[in-house]
């Protein structure tokens, strides 16, 4: 099989990917462990029996509709590499919406406690301590292997004031912290993006919240108070239809400068509020 002729394989999953050619140019040089130059510079080049083996076991596990992220072991994520598994949510660009706001917050050089809720691979709490090495960031989650796997990544990264530990939301944490961040689940669990795409092969449990999908939110914000310092804040990434019903759970719960940001895209990814209570 030549170069050329693996790449015409794209048209196998073109009923299960929106990029069927980008998919299968990433397989192929993860195949030839080549950079996608060499893969457009060298399409005569011949793969040899291994490469063909590897190029088409991601194949076909891309044609069962398994996600990208979880065949190849990786995603980028901010500026990171980041190792994931099917244990965790894999890493998307509108998360990057919550690091971007959350390093807008304060001075660049400014000493701060952050935590990181339910962090999964690590992302957010890497992202950040890799932008702000003044920052004593924490990381927690109540499933063992996403602890385990932030720490893998913390290592690869070179990033070791980081600290994961294993615990549902805040309880783990002890003292108070100038901000605190969360992807929480927040999908509704009749929604019916669960039966679609990536999120099929995905953990429910780090997708899935009952009260229309706002049920860890709610309990985030009525418990951060006791672990966040006088002006400190508390940020989410949530669904797009939700800002409105988060904004109003900030206010109700006495937040202060309640604010919603937007993603990549211009939908509503992004709410925050700060507490001013001792």
């Amino acid at each position: 099989m030549r170069i050329a002729e693996a790449l015409a394989f794209s048209k196998r999953l073109e009923d299960i990917s929106d990029s069927p050619r980008l998919d299968t140019e990433i397989f192929l040089c993860h195949a030839l462990e080549k950079t996608s130059s060499y893969v457009m510079t060298w399409p005569e080049k011949e793969l040899t029996p291994a490469q063909v083996e590897r190029f088409t076991a991601c194949l076909e596990r891309r044609q069962k509709g398994e996600p990208v992220a979880y065949i190849l072991g990786t995603q980028a994520f901010w500026t990171l590499d980041l190792e994931v598994t099917s244990d965790t949510l894999i890493p998307r660009a509108d998360t990057e919406v919550l690091v971007e706001v959350a390093l807008n917050l304060f001075p660049e050089n400014t000493p701060l406690r952050i935590a990181d809720l339910g962090t999964g691979t690590g992302a957010i709490a890497l992202a950040l301590a890799s932008e702000r090495p003044a920052w004593e960031v924490w990381g927690c989650d109540r499933i063992d292997a996403a602890v385990d796997l932030a720490k893998r990544n913390q290592a690869r990264l070179g990033l070791p004031d980081v600290n994961f530990v294993q615990g549902s939301w805040l309880a783990p944490l002890g003292g108070r912290f100038d901000m605190i961040v969360s992807n929480p689940p927040y999908i509704d669990q009749n929604d019916e993006h669960l039966q679609q795409g990536d999120v099929r092969f995905e953990p429910l449990s780090a997708l899935v919240a009952s009260e229309e999908g706002l049920s860890d939110i709610m309990h985030i914000i009525s418990t951060a108070p006791d672990y966040l310092l006088k002006g400190g804040w508390l940020l989410f990434e949530h669904g797009y239809q939700q800002a409105a019903a988060v904004r109003k759970l900030f206010c109700d719960s006495g937040y202060e400068q309640v604010n919603t940001y937007q993603d990549y895209a211009g939908n509503d990814r992004v709410s925050l509020g700060r507490w001013k209570r001792l």
